[in-house]
């Protein structure tokens, strides 16, 4: 049975490539258990996993069907979590907040504030000072989206990392249900 996905569910993925494990090893924190998330974004009309629409950043933010990126990559793994404390109304503004940002270019800047406050620890200095929204990373749009209705990942928006986000979904079970733990999206034949 395909999983059924609806508008403001957050996705996260957990890719094999260099620049997916390096994301997850410069978002680590000291101490911290293993970082399982790399990227992230947010769907934005729901449907059958396979047809449900997202809006995340790429080398631009887009808004295209989850699918056309995920289902046979090898490699890639996707999980799914839905917020559970959402009025309609925020979940409006959450998806038009996301849908806002799609046309806008990568911050690769951000990137770099990322390392940089990976190196002083996870500070959020260097993000604070890279954090234009002209160009948002994955994390920074499914973040500031959600702070359009009030809502956070325990971590101030410009400041979320995927993994942080994955991180608060699964230590707040009673406001995120996991929809789909990390696993890949198979073809239409496997």
């Amino acid at each position: 049975m395909e999983t059924l996905l609806q508008p403001t569910d957050v996705f996260l993925t957990r890719g094999n490539s260099w620049i997916s494990r390096s994301i997850r090893f410069f978002t680590r924190r000291i101490g911290e258990p293993r970082t399982n998330a790399n990227h992230t974004g947010i769907v934005v009309v729901g449907g059958p996993i396979r047809e449900a629409i997202v809006v995340e950043a790429l080398s631009t933010v887009k808004k295209h069907p989850l699918a056309s990126r995920y289902v046979g990559k090898k490699g890639t793994q996707v999980a799914v979590y839905r917020p559970l404390n959402l009025a309609e109304t925020e979940k409006q503004v959450i998806v038009a907040a996301a849908e806002g940002y799609v046309g806008r270019s990568y911050g690769w800047f951000q990137l770099v504030g990322h390392l940089a406050d990976w190196v002083l620890q996870g500070a959020y200095v260097f993000r604070r000072l890279t954090g234009s929204d002209r160009y948002p990373i994955c994390s920074w749009v499914v973040a500031h989206a959600f702070a359009k209705a009030g809502k956070n990942f325990g971590v101030p928006p410009g400041a979320a990392s995927p993994d942080d986000i994955h991180d608060f979904v699964e230590e707040n079970g009673d406001v995120y249900a996991k929809i789909r733990g990390f696993e890949p999206i198979p073809t239409v034949d496997d």
